[in-house]
């Protein structure tokens, strides 16, 4: 199982999010990331761990999808 830090992080569009825990897809097992949004009405999301934690393009730049920002006082999942 691949490992992120729960925490905050900040997304590449610039919101920020607090990692909660990791889940398994309960058919194909998957790892899911379960983060909460840290604006608005404070909702629940669910993200594939490789998706998250991916690296992506935009205007001409490689950058992380989600960047680890600091501790929320959790430990490593």
């Amino acid at each position: 199982m691949k490992t992120i830090k729960k925490g905050r992080y900040q997304h590449f569009k610039g919101n920020f999010y607090d990692v909660v825990d990791i889940a398994l897809h309960s058919e194909t097992q998957d790892e899911q990331v379960i983060y909460r949004a840290l604006y608005g009405d404070f909702g629940l999301w669910v993200r594939p761990l490789a998706m998250f934690d991916e690296t992506i393009e935009r205007d001409g730049k490689t950058l992380k999808r989600f960047n680890y920002v600091g501790d929320n006082g959790d430990e490593l999942v």
